[in-house]
């Protein structure tokens, strides 16, 4: 049996550890929060004493962490898995959304004490990595690669997208054509209900035409029913936005659309809705009355 370590047991490390205990592995969690491991024993995950012990145990180690800080102190910290002496001939797979910098220092330290290392940033939230139907976009070399890909296919649609580093770059796309249409469907709500259209039932109308899209699906139903229970934090989704607008600063990009969306998140945030689901946008475009 396959022993994953997982270190992040928050909502996505959540579906993603019962997804792996429906799948017969063995599971040694480690989390910050004491809580957070007590409740995966709930669906049988192991609890790990620490990272060293974790790693000593783990034949692939996963990250599922909310900030690239998080990731490099788990990594590279004092009490860090490299500093456990246990890597070698491990592979680290890292499911965060992680800036690109820090993606190729950790890679680094990895590789430098025999391990083997895959970014591998996912799209679908946490009901999809508890269902084994995430986009999985992963970056790493061809051994890492043969490693973790029999893992990542029952977890999801894993795609390898080449070097270290090309999953995180990836991902960068996907907050584009996805965060930036939360926005866009708060927009397509407020039009709907403006002109007195049943607005639950757009998904359904515009599905089989051009303007469809899983976040139709998906999210702009959760902003009719003012549903802000969160899948998904609105702080995360602003955390995102930036790492987004950083990476493509540094590459010399403008883009306008997203900048726009990513301000939108800093008020939400900036309002106290930042613990909502990023659905909760929606909230900062006024109801207005039927229009003849």
């Amino acid at each position: 049996m396959t022993t994953i370590g997982f270190i992040g047991l928050g909502l996505m490390g959540s579906g993603f550890t019962k997804r792996l205990r429906e799948l017969d592995y063995r599971v040694i969690g480690h989390d910050r929060e004491a809580e957070k491991v007590s409740a995966a024993a709930a669906w049988g995950v192991e609890p790990a004493g620490s990272l060293a012990a974790l790693c000593a145990e783990a034949d692939i180690i996963t990250l599922c962490l909310t900030t690239s800080d998080a990731v490099a102190s788990v990594v590279t910290g004092a009490d860090g898995l490299v500093a456990s002496r246990k890597l070698s001939g491990r592979t680290v797979v890292d499911f965060s959304t992680t800036e690109m910098a820090v993606t190729h220092q950790v890679a680094a330290a990895i590789e430098a004490v025999g391990g083997r290392f895959v970014d591998a940033p996912v799209s679908g939230g946490p009901g999809a990595a508890e269902t084994g139907n995430l986009a999985i976009m992963f970056g790493g070399s061809e051994p890492a690669a043969e490693v973790v890909t029999p893992m990542l296919e029952q977890l999801g649609r894993a795609t390898h997208m080449g070097a270290i580093g090309t999953g995180q770059a990836t991902k960068l796309v996907n907050q584009v054509l996805c965060l930036t249409n939360y926005c866009v469907a708060a927009e397509a709500l407020r039009l709907a209900q403006a002109y007195g259209v049943d607005a639950a039932n757009i998904p359904h109308a515009l599905e089989p035409g051009l303007g469809n899209s899983a976040v139709l699906q998906a999210i702009y139903p959760r902003m009719v029913e003012e549903d802000f229970a969160p899948r998904g934090y609105a702080r995360q989704i602003l955390k995102d936005f930036e790492m987004l607008h950083s990476a493509t600063k540094a590459q010399h990009l403008a883009l306008p659309m997203s900048a726009q969306a990513m301000t939108m998140f800093r008020m939400l945030v900036a309002q106290g809705d930042g613990e909502l689901d990023g659905s909760a946008v929606v909230k900062l475009l006024p109801k207005v009355g039927r229009k003849a």
